[in-house]
């Protein structure tokens, strides 16, 4: 006779959903995506074509070319996704409001039933908190964190304080403490919240303490890609004391 446990899995697995991820080929953060979502959600990640560019804004630009993101969107629709996300920061930023539209577009045309971007999701995030004035903490070099500051812009969000490391490479490599450094020098009363960029910097355990250091909302690449893409679910994020994944209810069943 089958345990309450193996019931429990049983009924899991036979609800399975699953999440297409679309990510740039240096991302090395799988593990981190899966700690958002829930038991009975997979998600199938596929990988965008090397480029031997540094991340720079040429290869930001490189890697949210529309044909690119097609062919990609095409290959992971095979284990039938709910939803389709490209995550990755700076490739969804850096063609601006229309570039991040065109890039959702494009992932519907190729087949995605649903479709978002990180970028997409940090502006929908900051709507549903209502923060209007914004500090940034990225790992990137100065020209690509500007192009940031002007894609938030374009929705009236206004970037009040931003900093970067200045890497070109290996960003998954940065250690908990020096995300932790870079935020507090960057944080400043102004800001109503707190956005670190890039889903290639690690952040899912340093969100809720850091927001009851700041007193403000936190907000992270990867956690507002996974909280995008699982509210088009109708589902809500795994992660205790987020603020974010705790603000509003999923749009759609």
């Amino acid at each position: 006779m089958p345990t309450e446990l193996s019931v429990a899995y049983l009924e899991a697995t036979n609800d399975q959903r699953g999440i297409g991820v679309v990510t740039p080929f240096d991302f090395a953060l799988d593990r981190e995506l899966w700690r958002w979502v829930p038991d009975n959600v997979s998600l199938y990640l596929t990988r965008m074509p090397f480029f031997t560019t540094p991340v720079t804004v040429e290869m930001a630009a490189a890697v949210s070319e529309r044909a690119v993101v097609r062919r990609a969107t095409r290959d992971v629709l095979t284990p039938e996704p709910d939803v389709v996300v490209y995550a990755c920061t700076s490739g969804s930023f850096v063609g601006g409001m229309l570039g991040e539209r065109l890039l959702v577009r494009t992932m519907e045309d190729a087949g995605a039933p649903a479709a978002c971007t990180t970028s997409g999701a940090l502006v929908e995030a900051l709507g549903l908190l209502g923060a209007r004035k914004l500090a940034i903490a990225t790992p990137y070099v100065d020209d690509v964190t500007a192009l940031l500051v002007s894609y938030l812009a374009e929705y009236g969000i206004e970037t009040v304080a931003s900093n970067g490391l200045g890497l070109l490479g290996h960003i998954w490599r940065v250690p908990y403490h020096q995300v932790i450094e870079i935020v507090k020098a960057v944080d400043t009363p102004e800001a109503d919240a707190m956005f670190i960029s890039c889903t290639n910097l690690p952040t899912y355990d340093i969100i809720e303490p850091l927001e009851q250091a700041l007193g403000k909302p936190v907000l992270t690449a990867n956690q507002v890609t996974m909280w995008s893409a699982l509210r088009l679910m109708g589902l809500q994020g795994i992660g205790t004391g987020q603020r974010l994944l705790v603000s509003g209810e999923p749009s759609a069943a």
